[in-house]
This record gives structure tokens, C-alpha cells and sequence, in this order.
């Protein structure tokens, strides 16, 4: 199945492209105080290292604004300055060299102040993420969430054009699935502007992906969406993770390991919820280097669901009662004991790797 990507403009984001046929981009925020710039950047490599393309930071105040300044010195990602409330924190994290500015209209609504923010960030040619939360949105009394999101969405676009500003990126944050669904849905359609997907206050760590993914999956799978963020209560560390299996899942990313294993039955005689566990460590660092490319490997309990129902695996490893087998691409290759099916396995995505 090829997805067809709803045609948005292509913004520059420091180093980066959201939108167009850019990529889609992989975001975070980190979790450090912004102020400490030594454990801010430190927190920022970590999650390059893992995959995140953008990152974002919280701007509280003056010094968190100041700080972006000697942040930026020290990552190549692109940063993003999270801005509530206090205009002027944009107008200083901007000053500072920041990539890019996300302000919330529910509590930036200021014409004057907006203005002041635009001029600024034209000059720079620093673009502006419009980020609603429905939890800070004006609501109406009959409107419902997805309207009322929709109407300040509009009317903030309405603005930046009125004062010719037009790099601006837009997301509709809320905690349900399926308004979060239908906000996107609606709003792809009403303007070109790139959608940075998102589903908010949506749990720990399990409860979160499995919301998220629902939610992003369906709408990366329409073609919506130009980059995302899989918000966690969580080591954003398992964001990046997430937003990764997400885009794989659904065909998008096309790189690194990918490991199918079966269900657990009865004619499973192994401890494979173990065996699992120990591959998806050991190949880990494999997976880093495929870049461009995705490696198929899957471990089976048990013969029924080996070569057969992961006939498209590039490399795999199936428990048939007293051995197990070594497969490829379906064909059966050779039997191995029991002590052996993680080194056989580790050795032979080795030789396809390196």
C-alpha cells in the first residue's frame, strides 16, 4: 500500500524541512530545566542519538530564553522555544537563535503582541508552530472541542497572513483519540499549511503508545501529517521510540530492525517472551546502522508459525519441540539446538549488516 501525503507547504526548520515531500520528523521535548544548559544538552544528544530530529524546550522565563543562546552552540539538531502566556520570551529566545517558536493562542491572544512576535520572527525567518490544546482553547457553549480549536486555528492563521507571515505549522493537541482524529481530518483540509501530529495528556508509557498510535497511525496512514510527537508521561527517551515504531509500522520508515514473533500457545515449549527480549537487545546496535533499510527478523515458538507465517522475514529462527531452525526469506536453512537459536541469530544479522 503506497500513502499518498496531503500536499503541504515545505517549511525550513533550522537544519530541516517539515512539509512538501520532506520527511516526516520525529520530535521531542526535553525534560530538564532549560536553564541549566549542561543537562539540557545533554538530554538533547541522547535523544538525537536515538532519532529525534527536532527537539523542543520549555521557555518559562528570561533565562530560559537566555539560555537558548549557549544551547544552540552545543547541538545540531533543530531547537524549538515553547512559549505561554509572555510574548516577550519569544521575542527573546528568537534574539537568541532559536529555530523555531510554538505559541499557544489560548493564552497569547494579543494583536499587538502577536504582531510583535511575527515581525521579529520574519526577520530571522524563524517559523511558527500555532499549537492548540484543548485544554487552553476558548471554549463555546455549543461548539464542541473540534470546533472551537478549528475556529482559533483559523482565526490565528487569519492573522499571520494579515501581517504576511506565512511559515507557520499548526497542531491540534487533545487527549482523545478520535478528536484528535477529527480535528486533523477537518483542519487538513481547510488550509496547506504542515500538521505537527499529537495526542496529549495521554498517560503513561503504555496507555500513551497505544493511544497514540491509534490516533497518528490512522492519520499518517490518510496521508495526514508532516511531523509528530508521541507525548508520554515518560523519559522522552520512549518517545522517540514510539514515534519511530509508529512510522515503521505504518510504512513510512523504512529502516532498522524490524522483529515479528509469534503469540504464545501451548506448542510453544521455550521461554520465548525471554528469548525476544535478549534479541531485541543484542540487535539494537544493528538496527542503528541500517539506514535506508529495514531487516526482517523474526523468532517462532513453534513450527506452525515459522517459515510459514513469516515467510517474508529476511532472517529467522523457529522452535519445532527437540530443535530449532534456521530460515531465510522462508526457505528452511539448517536445525539448530536450543542453546544456540540467539547466537545463531545474532551472527547471522551480523553478516547481513556488516
Amino acid at each position: 500500500m503506497q500513502i499518498k501525503r496531503r500536499k503541504s507547504k515545505k517549511i525550513k526548520v533550522g537544519n530541516i524541512f517539515i512539509g512538501g515531500n520532506a520527511p516526516i520528523s520525529i520530535q521531542s521535548m526535553t525534560t530538564t530545566d532549560t536553564c541549566d544548559v549542561k543537562a539540557t544538552v545533554a538530554q538533547i544528544k541522547k535523544l538525537e542519538e536515538l532519532g529525534c530530529q527536532i527537539v523542543r524546550v520549555a521557555v518559562q522565563d528570561m533565562l530560559a530564553a537566555t539560555a537558548i543562546k549557549s544551547i544552540k552552540k552545543k547541538v545540531t539538531i533543530p531547537v524549538v522555544a515553547d512559549i505561554h502566556f509572555d510574548y516577550r520570551l519569544a521575542l527573546m529566545a528568537i534574539k537568541n537563535g532559536v529555530d523555531k517558536i510554538r505559541l499557544n493562542p489560548g493564552n497569547i491572544q494579543k494583536k499587538s503582541q502577536i504582531e510583535a512576535v511575527l515581525k521579529q520572527a520574519q526577520d530571522k525567518r524563524v517559523p511558527i508552530r500555532i499549537g492548540l490544546n484543548s485544554g487552553s482553547v476558548k471554549r463555546s457553549l455549543s461548539g464542541g472541542v473540534v470546533k472551537d480549536m478549528i475556529k482559533a486555528a483559523r482565526s490565528y492563521e487569519r492573522l499571520f497572513k494579515q501581517f504576511k507571515f506565512t511559515d507557520m505549522i499548526f497542531s491540534f493537541k487533545t487527549h482523545d483519540v478520535l478528536s484528535t482524529i477529527e480535528v486533523y481530518r477537518r483542519f487538513a483540509v481547510l488550509s496547506d499549511a504542515p500538521l505537527h501530529l499529537g495526542l496529549t495528556a495521554s498517560g503513561l508509557e503504555q496507555e500513551g503508545i497505544v493511544k497514540s498510535s491509534i490516533a497518528l497511525g490512522c492519520l499518517l496512514i490518510e496521508g495526514i501529517g508532516d511531523t509528530l510527537r508521541v507525548s508520554l508521561t515518560a523519559d522522552p527517551i520512549k518517545e522517540i521510540e514510539a514515534g519511530k515504531r509508529i512510522l515503521s509500522a505504518v510504512g513510512i520508515l523504512n529502516e532498522g530492525i524490524e522483529i515479528i514473533s509469534c503469540p504464545t500457545c501451548g506448542r510453544c515449549t521455550i521461554d520465548l517472551v525471554d528469548i525476544v527480549s535478549k534479541a531485541e537487545k543484542a540487535l539494537k546496535p544493528f538496527s542503528k546502522k541500517l539506514h535506508e533499510r529495514k531487516l526482517k527478523v523474526a523468532i517462532m515458538g513453534c513450527i506452525v508459525n515459522g517459515p510459514g507465517e513469516a515467510k517474508d522475514a529476511d532472517i529467522g529462527v523457529a522452535w519445532g519441540g527437540k530443535s530449532g531452525l534456521l530460515f531465510k526469506k522462508g526457505k528452511k536453512i539448517k536445525l539448530i539446538k536450543k542453546s544456540e537459536l540467539l547466537s545463531t541469530l545474532v551472527a547471522e544479522v551480523k553478516n547481513e549488516v556488516v
